[in-house]
C-alpha cells in the first residue's frame, strides 16, 4: 500500500502536516501520484489541482478540517458534490466537524484528531525564551498565532476565529491580571489587522511576531503566562495540541478538539468567563497530547488506509 498525500503549497499548516506524515511513515509513501494505491487529499480544497483519472482511478481520501455554516455558499456545495463522487472516505479531526459533514455525504466519515509532532513541541524555560525575545520578564503575556482578518479587505474579523472575541475578553479582564509589569499581547501568524487595530484602540499593548519561523514560535509560546483560543469553528486548532505539548497554559472555546485535550476548566464560554489555568490543568492537557505523538497516533491513519485500500 502506498499513500500520495497532496500538499496546497501555501507555506501553512497542512504542508507542515504533509512534510510531517512523509518524513515519519516513508515505507507507506510514495511522492509519485501514478504509484500511490490511495491519494490522500490533506488540504481537500485543492482537489481539483489534479487530472480527474487519478480522482476516478485512485482510492481518495479527503479531510476535511472544518465546515464554518455561515460561509457554506451554494456555490461551496455545488463544489462539494463534484468532489464528493471521487471520494472514497473522509478524515475529520472532531466530532463537530463530523456531524456538519454528515448533512452533506454519505460516504464513510473518520474521526481521527491531529498528532502531536513531540520532537518539535516540547517544554521550554519561560525565562529564557523571554530573554531570546527581548521580552520584559514582568509582563504577562497572552499568545495568539492565527489569522483573524479577511483577505478579502484585510479590516473585515474572520468571525470563525473569534478575534472580536479574544479582543473583548482582554478589554473586559484587563483588570484581573495580577503581574508587577503589563499585559502584552504577543500575535503571530499573518492578517492580524483586526486585532492589532482593537488592542491599539484599546491601549493594549502587543507585538507583532508575522510569519515567523517555527523555532521562535516555540519561542513565543513558551513566553507566554496564557494562550487564547475565541473561535467560533475549528478542526483543531493546533496550538491546543502545540501549547498543551509545551504546558503552557491554555483556555479555549468549546471547539474542535478542546475537549479531547483540555480539562473541562480550561473550555470556557469566552463571552462571560474568566479562568485561568493552574498546575493540573497543565498536567492534565499534557497527559492527553502525549497520547497524540505522531509514531502512535498515526498508526490510526494507517490503519484506516489500510481498510480503504481493499
Amino acid at each position: 500500500m502506498k499513500i500520495f498525500v497532496l500538499a496546497p503549497k501555501e507555506d501553512w499548516i497542512c504542508d507542515r502536516l504533509v512534510s510531517e506524515w512523509y518524513a515519519t511513515f516513508p515505507e507507506f509513501c510514495t511522492k509519485n501520484i501514478n504509484d500511490a494505491d490511495i491519494v490522500w487529499l490533506l488540504a481537500g480544497w485543492c482537489w481539483n489541482h489534479l487530472p480527474v483519472e487519478i480522482l476516478k482511478n485512485k482510492k481518495i481520501i479527503v479531510t476535511e478540517h472544518h465546515i464554518v455554516p455561515e460561509k457554506f455558499t451554494q456555490q461551496k456545495y455545488q463544489n462539494f458534490m463534484i468532489r464528493d463522487q471521487f471520494v472514497n472516505c473522509y478524515h475529520v479531526p472532531n466530532e463537530k466537524t463530523k456531524s456538519l459533514l454528515s448533512q452533506l455525504t454519505n460516504k464513510r466519515i473518520e474521526v481521527i484528531s491531529y498528532w502531536c509532532n513531540d520532537k518539535l513541541w516540547y517544554p521550554i524555560d519561560s525565562t529564557k525564551a523571554r530573554k531570546e525575545l527581548d521580552l520584559s520578564i514582568e509582563d504577562y503575556y497572552i499568545g495568539s498565532f492565527q489569522r483573524d482578518t479577511e483577505g478579502s479587505d484585510l479590516k473585515t474579523p474572520k468571525l470563525e476565529k473569534g478575534p472580536d472575541l479574544f479582543c473583548d475578553y482582554l478589554i473586559r479582564n484587563r483588570s484581573k491580571i495580577e503581574c508587577t509589569g503589563e499585559l502584552h499581547v504577543l500575535l503571530g501568524g499573518w492578517r492580524r489587522q483586526y486585532v492589532e487595530n482593537r488592542l491599539k484602540k484599546a491601549k493594549i499593548n502587543y507585538t507583532l511576531f508575522e510569519k515567523t519561523n517555527l523555532d521562535k514560535v516555540r519561542l513565543l509560546y513558551s513566553a507566554c503566562d496564557l494562550y487564547i483560543v475565541s473561535s467560533r469553528f475549528e478542526g483543531g486548532p493546533q496550538a491546543i495540541i502545540e501549547a498543551s505539548s509545551m504546558k503552557v497554559p491554555i483556555i479555549s472555546t468549546d471547539v474542535g478538539i478542546a475537549n479531547q485535550i483540555l480539562h473541562k476548566n480550561c473550555i470556557i464560554d469566552i463571552e462571560k468567563d474568566y479562568y485561568v489555568p493552574d498546575s493540573k490543568d497543565l498536567e492534565y492537557a499534557f497527559s492527553k497530547v502525549s497520547e497524540l505523538s505522531i509514531k502512535r497516533h498515526g498508526e490510526k491513519f494507517i490503519k484506516l488506509f489500510k481498510e480503504i485500500d481493499v
